[in-house]
C-alpha cells in the first residue's frame, strides 16, 4: 500500500541557507535497487527494488533537497522495471511476480493491475504510446498491450532465453528485444507480426539503443562488448567494440554519438559511437555491480543504480560538447579512465586528448570504416 511521507522542515526553514551542490545527494534505499525512471516533466525520480518496493522521490541539488514522495510495495516479488508514461501522471512496473501494476504518480495509489500478466516472471517493460505498452519475461515471450481493450494484443515467443532490453523506432512501428540467448529481435507491432532475429553474437545480450539519429542500433554484452547493427541490416551485427569492462549490463544514449554504460565492476563508461574509443568515466558505484542508468529529461543528469542499495547522481554536461576525433593520437598508456566529472574516481589529467570542444560546431561527420573503429 502507498505510504505517503510527511514533509519536514529544511535547512532554510530552520534558519540556514542550504547549499547549492553540482548533483542531487544520493539516495539511500533499504535494499538494492534494479531500476530507476525519471519523470518526464519534473524533478522526481522512481526505483523499484529487489524486495519489490517501489520508491518515488524528488530532487533538488540543494543540500538536503530531496523527498521521498511516497512508496508501494505493492509487488510480491522484485520489481524489475519502472517507467513513467508519457504524461507522467502514471507509473507502470513490472515484477517478477508476474504482475504489471499501474500507479498514480500524485499518491501511489495502485490504478490497475494485470495479475499473472506473463506465465514467466517479468523482466522488461517498454511504453510505446499513451495506449500501448509491450512486456518481456524470462522465458523469452514478448506481450504487447492495449489498455483500452484492458488485454495483450501480440504475444510472440521468439527468443529462447530472459528479454533484457527493448526499444522502439522514431516511427513507433519496429520494436527490438535483447535477449539471454545473444539476439536480438525485431517485431512489426503495427501489423502485429515477427520479423526477424539477428544472428547470435557471443554471451548475453543486455541492451540495446539507437543511436546516430535512428541509423545505428548498440547493444550490451555479457561479455562487456559494444556490437553495432545499421538499421537496413539487423540480421547481423555491423562492427563491435570491446570495452576495458567485465560486462555492459545496461546503457543510454547521452547525446547522438554518445552512450553511457554500467558494467558489473561498478564503473559508468562515456563510450563514442563510430569512431569507437571509450571517453571516460562518468561516475562509479565503487566495488558494486551497476544495475540500471536513466538519463534525465530536464537537465543534464544521469542517474544510476547498483548494488550498493543507492541510486546516485552525476554531472553529465560536458558530454555534450566533447567530440572524438576520427584520428587516434598515440599516448602513453596509464591504465587508468580519464574522469569526466568531478564525483569520477581516477586522474582528470589528459581529458581532451583526442577530443575537441565544439560548443556550436558542425554536426560529426559519420564514419563507418572499419579501420575508423576498434573491431576485433
Amino acid at each position: 500500500m502507498a505510504a505517503p511521507v510527511q514533509p519536514h522542515l529544511d535547512e532554510e526553514e530552520a534558519g540556514g541557507e542550504p547549499s547549492l551542490r553540482d548533483t542531487p545527494e544520493d539516495i539511500s534505499l533499504d535494499a538494492a535497487a534494479n531500476t530507476i525512471a525519471f519523470h518526464p516533466s519534473q524533478d522526481i525520480i522512481a526505483a523499484g527494488d529487489v524486495d519489490g518496493d517501489v520508491y518515488v522521490y524528488s530532487f533538488s541539488c540543494l543540500e538536503g533537497g530531496n523527498k521521498e514522495l511516497w512508496s508501494s510495495g505493492h509487488h510480491l516479488k522484485s520489481c524489475r522495471e519502472v517507467s513513467f508514461s508519457q504524461d507522467g501522471h502514471k507509473l507502470f512496473t513490472v515484477s517478477k511476480d508476474k504482475c504489471v501494476h499501474i500507479l498514480n504518480v500524485e499518491e501511489g495509489r495502485l490504478v490497475t493491475r494485470f495479475p499473472k500478466a506473463h506465465s514467466s516472471a517479468l523482466n522488461s517493460l517498454l511504453l510505446i504510446d499513451e495506449h500501448l505498452f509491450a512486456t518481456g519475461d524470462d522465458s523469452g515471450e514478448l506481450k504487447v498491450w492495449d489498455l483500452r481493450k484492458g488485454t495483450s494484443i501480440m504475444e510472440t515467443k521468439q527468443h529462447e532465453e530472459y528479454i533484457s532490453d527493448m526499444a522502439l523506432d522514431g516511427n513507433k512501428k519496429l520494436l527490438l528485444t535483447t535477449s539471454g540467448d545473444g539476439t536480438l529481435g525485431v517485431f512489426n507491432i503495427r501489423r502485429r507480426r515477427f520479423e526477424l532475429l539477428s544472428e547470435p553474437q557471443n554471451g548475453d545480450l543486455t541492451a540495446v539503443s539507437f543511436v546516430k539519429r535512428g541509423r545505428k542500433v548498440v547493444c550490451g554484452s555479457s561479455e562487456g562488448t559494444l556490437y553495432l547493427f545499421n538499421w537496413g541490416g539487423l540480421g547481423a551485427a555491423s562492427d563491435r567494440f570491446a570495452l576495458k569492462a567485465e560486462s555492459v549490463d545496461c546503457l543510454v544514449p547521452v547525446t547522438d554519438s554518445v552512450v553511457c554504460t554500467g558494467s558489473t565492476d561498478g564503473v559508468i563508461r562515456a563510450v563514442n559511437i563510430l569512431p569507437n574509443r571509450v571517453i571516460g568515466s562518468v561516475g562509479q558505484h565503487v566495488g558494486e555491480p551497476v544495475e540500471q542508468l536513466a538519463k534525465c529529461p530536464t537537465g543534464p543528469l544521469l542517474a544510476s543504480c547498483g548494488h550498493d542499495q543507492k541510486v546516485k547522481f552525476w554531472d553529465i554536461s560536458s558530454l555534450s560538447s566533447v567530440v572524438v576525433e576520427d584520428y587516434r593520437k598515440r599516448k602513453k598508456r596509464s591504465g587508468q579512465l580519464k574522469s569526466l566529472s568531478g564525483k569520477a574516481l581516477g586522474s582528470g589529467e589528459d581529458f581532451f586528448a583526442g577530443l575537441r570542444e565544439e560548443a556550436a560546431g558542425p554536426e560529426e561527420k559519420e564514419e563507418d570504416h572499419s579501420d575508423d573503429t576498434d573491431s576485433d
